[in-house]
């Protein structure tokens, strides 16, 4: 069964999901839906959010129940050891693949790949992956989301005044 709450947020109205036990989704969405569960895997999350979005790192993670291949969990997984504040490249995050898996070289197109196909935005912290020249490249929620939420956790400053967290 899916359970579904909404979070409003500063960067829009985020969609959580669970299979009642941990979470399996949060996307961006534009709209609530008239369908909201109450479960404490909500409550974790929101909590976590409510930490996040006043500008601090959480130090938790709730429980987390990805769909995926085998490769996308993988590389799910580097991107949560990817500090707050900070940064890594899809260069990099190919690079420990493949030493992982015994590998001589891994594709940056097939970490973007899995990258792009993650199923729990922000806490699964897919913003935080960029070009190996620094280039802040594509985000699922938008390049502006992305670069709000790099802002946010002070990884890059921009030349732009910075639109406020509430």
């Amino acid at each position: 069964m899916k359970y579904i709450c909404h979070y409003s947020s500063p960067v829009g109205i985020l969609r959580l999901e669970s299979d009642g036990k941990a979470l399996t989704g949060l996307w961006f969405t534009d709209q609530s839906s008239t369908q909201e569960d109450i479960l404490p895997i909500f409550d974790e999350t929101i909590r976590w959010l409510d930490i996040y979005f006043s500008g601090k790192d959480p130090g938790f993670t709730p429980k987390l129940a990805p769909e995926g291949t085998a490769f996308r969990k993988a590389v799910w997984d580097i991107l949560l050891t990817i500090p707050y504040g900070k940064t890594m490249s899809y260069g990099q995050i190919a690079k420990q693949i493949a030493e992982e898996k015994g590998m001589a070289r891994m594709s940056s197109q097939a970490v973007g790949g899995a990258v792009g196909h993650n199923p729990i935005a922000i806490i699964i912290p897919c913003h935080r992956v960029i070009g190996s020249d620094g280039s802040l490249t594509g985000y699922g929620g938008g390049l502006d989301r992305k670069i709000r939420l790099l802002e946010l956790e002070g990884a890059i400053q921009t030349q732009r005044p910075p639109k406020q967290f509430q």
